[in-house]
């Protein structure tokens, strides 16, 4: 009886905790660039009363033996690196990429991070900037009194400068790919760190090697389905309550055990 109180309460601690990666991803629904993340469970240990394969009799096995499982726990958290929509923006400093590539930006304290977040901005520099100020890796600056802005599908940056006929480049946007991206660490603000498990950063020109292009006035959305996960979320709070239940049903069959004694 005992047994099956604390193995429901594993279960209802795996569902409280897939609830809480639900929320998560519906919080974010509108954020740019933003990758759902999916719980994964297992299951723990076994009580095993009787082993598999263990003798019967002298010529006889037990087929498949007597093993009890002791419940449920979170085995990992993953972030799903599917492709979210693009959204028009007709803003020349917005920025997709279409494929695989995360931009590289310099944080203050000069470590890099990385992000799927185009919507970009320019300091008081003219240079390239997120929206909390963190410089795009490498630099690209626009110079005073550009009259346009154009960044092609492999990052290329260019300008129209007032007198010249022809358009000035002024750098190229490069991104950066890793080896496993799901094993990158959040660190909120739309910003990713690298890992031992991440693998090294790739440094790559977009359209070449397998990186993706960049589209220009566009933004990627989140990867977030609002059905799918409104769908897990019904599921992972049915399940709670079932395992809920099953606490309950435990608690009266030790107070039937219980009246017994008295």
């Amino acid at each position: 009886m005992i047994r099956a109180l604390y193995t429901a309460a594993t279960g209802m601690e795996a569902q409280q905790l897939n609830i809480d990666v639900i929320a998560n991803n519906l919080a974010n629904v509108s954020t740019v660039g933003f990758k759902r993340s999916r719980a994964d469970f297992q299951d723990l240990l076994y009580n095993t009363l009787r082993e598999p394969g263990s003798a019967a009799t002298g010529t006889t096995q037990v087929s498949t033996g007597i093993q009890v499982g002791l419940g449920s726990k979170p085995a990992a958290i993953q972030r799903v690196q599917l492709q979210g929509d693009f959204s028009q923006t007709s803003n020349p400093l917005d920025v997709a990429v279409r494929g695989d590539g995360l931009f590289q930006v310099t944080l203050p304290d000069g470590s890099l991070a990385y992000t799927r977040a185009g919507a970009f901005k320019l300091d008081s520099t003219g240079s390239f900037v997120t929206s909390d100020g963190d410089s795009l890796t490498p630099q690209i600056t626009i110079p005073q009194g550009a009259e346009a802005i154009s960044i092609g599908n492999d990052g290329t940056v260019t300008v129209a400068l007032p007198g010249q006929t022809t358009p000035t480049q002024v750098g190229q946007i490069q991104t950066v790919r890793f080896a496993n991206p799901a094993g990158l660490r959040g660190e909120g603000r739309n910003l990713l760190s690298e890992t031992e498990t991440s693998g090294t950063p790739q440094l790559g020109t977009p359209g070449q090697d397998g990186f993706g292009e960049l589209t220009q006035g566009f933004l990627e959305g989140s990867n977030v389905s609002v059905v799918e996960e409104l769908v897990a979320m019904i599921s992972g709070q049915r399940a709670y309550e079932i395992n809920s239940k099953a606490v309950s049903a435990a608690d009266e069959m030790l107070r039937a055990a219980a009246q017994i004694v008295r």
